[in-house]
């Protein structure tokens, strides 16, 4: 076969997928604004091609229809890169592609016969998900006019597509009724031999106003909180403010935070730089900060090792699309503290592999968290199971990749793929 995968980012969630497609001896070639393309070395029978940034929206333009023209713009980018591939003999069996900057809006114009296979994020609701959750950051009316405008992109999307996949069976179903039956769900894959447990793991910190680095191991009391961003959407406000009480309790635990000081999702914050600023001026004079470790953004193998040391490893999530790092500190064996979300939920079952508190609750986190740190070996099970969880319904090589495989195979073949989550073994009952 000839594929396209396309992805401003790329790979983004094609990176597994796209390389396992050219080992499989199919023609692929890759596309990515060149501004944003994270590969430097596609490996053999890979082909990257980055397309000029686009402009953005137009001065002036009205701020619901804004990220529409940009997403049009981008649009116009991929169509003449795809024009450009088209006069040297290229003409994909299959696309995949994610809608969401409208890359995907002009493929199947030039490429009708190809089948296009949409990565289906996420899609926006004004109520009922992470708008208008959290009372925090209450949402306007225009908010909803501007969430409703947003999906614009989105809905041509899903038009155009033959067929979607989206990673968990919340996010399919956030999807219009009437398109559900064209959406598959198989998530992104974790792989279980790199992200596993490792009994001499160590992570070097240097605590603040200290000149000597402090070397944490597995069996510390670590507790770890990672974001992309530090942000209310992924609950950092909520585990800022269960820390006093944490770090009183449990004097000997030490607290490591990863993640940046940009935005991504929601809005930023109107009189600080930076959430951490925000949170750290509200709770800063009640922290040992000593005790308390912003790495920012580290490399993945330094990541790998904040979970083999942690202890606890917290999770907050808004209603909204789940974050990698859950499903990967899961595999390395964390005793995982998440929210009581709905998208956590899929994953995460209360007493079996991991503990559920409530998102808006400083005091519920800060006791869950302090009760694991005190009784780590009669929770060890949660940890055993966790990792179970992620083998059984998430595995890469065994069960995520194999069933994003077929997707395509099954559209060039013109079978009509397989709605059954790839991850369709339930969770057993607690039992304890």
């Amino acid at each position: 076969m000839k594929l396209l995968f396309v992805h401003q980012n790329f790979p983004g969630q094609y990176r597994h997928l796209a390389p396992a497609m050219a080992a499989a001896g199919h023609e692929v070639v890759c596309m990515g604004d060149d501004g944003n393309v994270l590969i430097q070395s596609p490996p053999s029978g890979m082909v990257v091609v980055r397309y000029p940034p686009p402009a953005g929206a137009s001065p002036g333009s009205h701020h619901y229809v804004a990220g529409f023209e940009a997403a049009v713009r981008r649009g116009q980018a991929v169509l003449r890169a795809c024009m450009e591939l088209g006069r040297q003999g290229f003409i994909p069996d299959v696309i995949c592609a994610h809608p969401g900057w409208g890359e995907s809006l002009f493929l199947k114009d030039i490429y009708p016969q190809a089948k296009l296979l949409a990565y289906l994020e996420f899609f926006y609701n004004a109520r009922g998900q992470d708008a208008g959750f959290d009372p925090e950051f209450p949402g306007t009316l225009d908010d909803t006019f501007r969430i409703r405008i947003k999906n614009s992109v989105l809905l041509h999307g899903l038009q155009a597509m033959d067929w979607g996949v989206t990673p968990t069976r919340w996010q399919a179903q956030r999807f219009p009724a009437d398109v559900q039956h064209r959406i598959s769900t198989v998530h992104d894959g974790v792989d279980t031999r790199l992200v596993c447990p490792d009994p001499a793991a160590t992570l070097t910190v240097t605590p603040e106003g200290a000149s000597t680095p402090l070397t944490l191991r597995p069996g510390d009391e670590v507790v770890t909180f990672v974001n992309r961003n530090l942000e209310p959407y992924r609950g950092f406000h909520t585990f800022m403010r269960a820390l006093p009480e944490l770090l009183r309790r449990r004097p000997n635990a030490q607290v490591v935070i990863l993640g940046g000081d940009e935005v991504s999702y929601g809005s930023r914050p109107t009189d600080h730089p930076h959430y951490r600023a925000q949170y750290l001026a509200e709770m800063g004079a009640h922290l040992d900060l000593s005790r308390v470790h912003f790495l920012g953004k580290v490399p993945y193998s330094t990541f790998l090792s904040v979970l083999r040391v942690s202890a606890v490893h917290v999770y907050l999530s808004y209603p909204f699309v789940l974050s990698w790092s859950l499903m990967e500190a899961m595999a390395a064996g964390c005793l995982v503290v998440a929210s009581d979300t709905a998208p956590v939920r899929e994953v995460v079952r209360h007493g079996h592999n991991g503990l559920l508190v409530d998102f808006f609750s400083p005091g519920q986190l800060a006791e869950t968290v302090a009760t694991a740190l005190e009784n780590p070996q009669r929770l060890e099970r949660l940890r055993r199971r966790a990792r179970e969880t992620i083998l059984a319904r998430y595995d890469l090589e065994m069960i995520c990749l194999p069933a994003q495989m077929r997707l395509i195979e099954d559209l060039a073949a013109g079978r009509t793929p397989s709605r059954r989550p790839a991850d369709s073994k339930p969770l057993p009952a607690p039992t304890e």
